[in-house]
């Protein structure tokens, strides 16, 4: 039987010694017994997923840990969920992020407000769609269409228009929003009559009675033209597929020719359908799949919240119910496997976004012995194996055990 391949994605789990925590990461306090039975023969190192200079997005570390050099292949994080939501882009078209945002409402301007919430409060599929069927009607105009995403996760199409650089919510949570607006006018004019249209909406009416944040206002930004990704079977010689519920990677899988599995109650949240995750791989991988993508979007999510205690929650339901049933089974089934375990990037919860520091990752094989006889899988581990992987692109060449870093 052929070797099969997984990768756990485990978005944004990378963090800071916290002084809530003793000096620990969330993920050294995490409860991790799996990762931790694995880490003792596995091969644990560093690796710089998002290359020097360019955004420490969800988009560009992802492309790079699926093996897509994003200095050759970003195009821009919102195409590629187009490419997901099944939008026919052309070479023209210029596709915006349309995040569904909490704004604070005490301000007589919008330009005075301030960003609480990049999402929401992980506003349901259900709630957020209704509410762009608003901002359809409300701010329809030639040239410029809507089209709903996943959650908070949502896309504008400028025909024929132009990249405009404009910043991700999550990066300045808290802060005045007035000079991160767009300077484009159409745009600009948009977003405020948005605040318009959903601030009164019956759906965020209901939502504050219930003590949930608003999603009062649309919010534009990871613009890019349609991306061209190669076929990653006619690379790697391998059938792949990916199981995530954000519209990001789904767009990813679309692009490099891999099965999307769709999952029941994968919402990209805390409460996500973990152990659905890991059942739809193991499935996956005792058909005919020879690799599979797991992509968890909780810790990322938790780190921008700033919540510690979530974040560990996060990380520890992925190795109860995704890393622990899916070694287990495939153990027991006799199929031999390699795995990676890694976060695509930190998000530190002091800062509440991003960083583009190296992650740790953990490399296991079930046919033998890689490992540097480790306790623990965590980012100090990682920093003092001495492995550091600068090129992110080529580390699942490393996985398919095709070459060495």
């Amino acid at each position: 039987m052929m070797k099969k391949y997984v990768i756990v994605l485990c978005d944004g789990m990378a963090d800071e010694p916290l002084q809530e925590l003793d000096g620990k990461t969330p993920l050294e306090a995490a409860r991790t017994p799996n990762m931790d039975r694995l880490a003792p023969r596995s091969e644990i190192g560093m690796v710089r997923t998002v290359p020097e200079g360019m955004s420490p997005g969800s988009d560009t570390a992802n492309l790079s840990v699926i093996g897509y050099d994003p200095s050759k292949y970003y195009s821009g994080r919102s195409p590629l969920e187009a490419l997901s939501i099944g939008v026919d882009m052309k070479e023209d078209d210029v596709s915006f992020r349309c995040n569904v945002v909490t704004l604070s409402e005490e301000e007589d301007n919008y330009e005075d407000r301030r960003i609480l919430d990049h999402s929401s409060g992980e506003i349901s599929t259900g709630d957020a769609a209704v509410l762009i069927e608003a901002l359809k009607e409300g701010l329809r105009r030639d040239g410029y269409e809507f089209y709903a995403g996943t959650s908070y996760r949502h896309l504008l199409i400028w025909k024929q228009g132009r990249v405009v650089e404009l910043t991700a919510p999550h990066d300045i949570l808290t802060r005045r929003i007035g000079e991160y607006l767009p300077q484009d006018p159409v745009l600009r004019e948009m977003m405020v009559k948005s605040y318009e249209i959903l601030s009164s909406h019956p759906i965020n009416v209901k939502r504050k009675e219930k003590g949930l944040n608003p999603a009062n206002s649309a919010w534009f930004w990871g613009a890019g033209t349609r991306p061209a990704l190669t076929s990653f079977e006619e690379e790697h010689h391998l059938k792949g597929a990916m199981v995530s519920a954000v519209d990001l990677l789904k767009g990813i899988a679309v692009g490099a020719g891999m099965r999307n599995i769709t999952v029941e109650g994968a919402n990209g949240g805390l409460d996500t359908n973990y152990a659905g995750k890991g059942q739809a791989a193991i499935e996956a991988l005792r058909e005919d799949t020879d690799f599979v993508y797991i992509h968890i979007e909780a810790p990322d999510e938790m780190g921008h919240q700033g919540s510690f205690e979530n974040k560990i929650t996060a990380i520890e339901r992925i190795d109860e119910q995704i890393i622990g049933p899916i070694t287990e089974t495939l153990e027991a089934d006799g199929i031999e496997f390699r795995m990676l375990v890694l976060p695509d990037h930190p998000t530190p919860v002091r800062v509440r976004t991003h960083v583009g520091d190296p992650v740790p990752y953990l490399l296991y094989d079930s046919t033998a012995d890689l490992g540097g006889r480790a306790v623990r899988y965590d980012e100090k581990t990682g920093q003092e194996s001495g492995i550091m992987a600068e090129k992110g692109h080529m580390l699942i060449r490393h996985l398919f055990e095709k070459n060495e870093m």
